[in-house]
């Protein structure tokens, strides 16, 4: 019954799970690099353009996506694509040039972006029926996953090697979506009563205005993961080269901005059933603009960790809430474009402030952060009104 929110309990811890899945093993993946470039031989621009696979992969695949979705429904796009997610992290490790990596991780990139658009989508479907802002709540729990991710890859890094470690998160991954898939593929996707479904085999084609505002939207989920990429990348570099931190200290500051993000998104239904959207996204856009301004000007260590753990808290719910936005607007469809908006940012992020640090320095290129959140605040904002003057006329 889409009145009844208990009925959709299974399914929404279902999805749950696949987000912690998905943050779980890209983390995982993540702290052996180091490992497999070693293992590979790879320079440091070889193994950049290797990565670029994971990048390539994804944001091609996510528009993809979008069409499979529609045809043969989130749910069966999800479990297929967390099957290949969790067999092709076990791929980098058997690859010995950086060509062959950059190879592997096309596939894995493709697996990665997939699953992002399909369960993002089956969230906003999840999320419409329960006519509750829930969409944070998912998207912490993929923080969660990627913390988990990474703290148990740190520890194992010492005790197994890649091949072994990549392939125990295949294991999980599998075992996981066998546990969890029979749950999405017995659920028919949920209908919310206001929202006419397409008739079969034809495909909802937005108007323009619609089109114009999912683009609108995946511009507020670029600004904020450009936040996301610039500081995982250039956040702990920025407290041991310009405030003389230790590595240690320097990774305590990139752990501030994770965690205050994950307790952001924890409580983002709260903050959204408060608030509503637009001022969520203001105020978060807002936040995180002061906080970055701290963060990267701050001339204590300490300052700067408060700066990056308010950025966290500021971004936290920005792209959930456009990512959600755009797939009510535009269904599967919308959550792909937004979806490769974003993960656009994340990719421009790290580079551009590379370059910019190059002609000026690397805090005032840091501040750059806190212009994008700045400007998705005001994006939000003229979203916003333009919603209320279209309401009211």
């Amino acid at each position: 019954m889409p009145g009844h929110s208990s009925s959709w309990t299974p399914l929404r811890i279902a999805l749950t799970v696949f987000f912690a899945l998905d943050g779980f093993v890209f983390a995982g993946w993540v702290v052996r690099i180091p490992a497999i470039k070693a293992q590979t031989g790879a320079s440091a621009s070889a193994l950049g353009l290797a990565l670029l696979g994971v990048s390539a992969g994804a944001v091609v695949t996510m528009t993809l996506t979008g069409r499979l979705c529609r045809r043969y429904g989130n749910h069966r796009v999800t479990v297929v694509c967390a099957v290949l997610l969790s067999l092709s992290v076990a791929l980098p490790p058997l690859t010995h040039s950086a060509l062959a990596l950059g190879l592997v991780l096309l596939l894995f990139g493709a697996a990665y972006g997939g699953i992002n658009v399909a369960f993002n989508s089956a969230a906003v479907e999840l999320v419409a029926a329960l006519r509750r802002p829930v969409m944070p709540s998912f998207h912490a729990a993929f923080s969660l996953g990627g913390m988990v991710g990474a703290g148990l890859g740190g520890l194992l890094a010492g005790a197994l090697s890649p091949t072994r470690h990549l392939l125990l998160l295949t294991a999980v991954g599998l075992l996981v979506t066998a546990a969890a898939g029979p749950t999405l593929l017995r659920h028919e996707p949920p209908l919310p009563p206001q929202r006419d479904r397409p008739a079969e085999g034809t495909a909802r084609r937005p108007d323009r205005r619609t089109r114009a505002l999912v683009i609108v939207f995946g511009v507020i989920a670029g600004c904020t993961a450009y936040g996301e990429g610039a500081l995982a990348d250039w956040g702990a570099l920025h407290l041991e080269q310009d405030l003389h931190a230790s590595a240690g200290a320097a990774a305590v500051g990139y752990s501030c901005f994770a965690l205050a993000m994950t307790a952001g998104r924890l409580t983002g239904t709260t903050l959204l059933e408060r608030l509503g959207r637009t001022r969520t996204v203001v105020a978060g856009g807002t936040t995180a603009a002061a906080g970055m301004l701290l963060g990267s000007l701050a001339p204590s260590l300490w300052a700067a960790f408060l700066g990056y753990a308010i950025t966290g808290l500021g971004l936290a719910n920005l792209f959930p809430v456009a990512v959600e936005r755009a797939g009510a607007l535009a269904g599967p469809g919308g959550v792909a474009t937004a979806s490769t908006l974003g993960y656009g940012g994340m990719l421009l992020g790290p580079p551009a402030i590379g370059f910019m640090a190059d002609w000026f320095t690397l805090p005032a290129a840091l501040t750059s952060v806190a212009v994008l959140a700045a400007v998705a605040a005001v994006v939000g904002a003229l979203v916003g009104m333009a919603a209320r003057r279209a309401a009211g006329g």
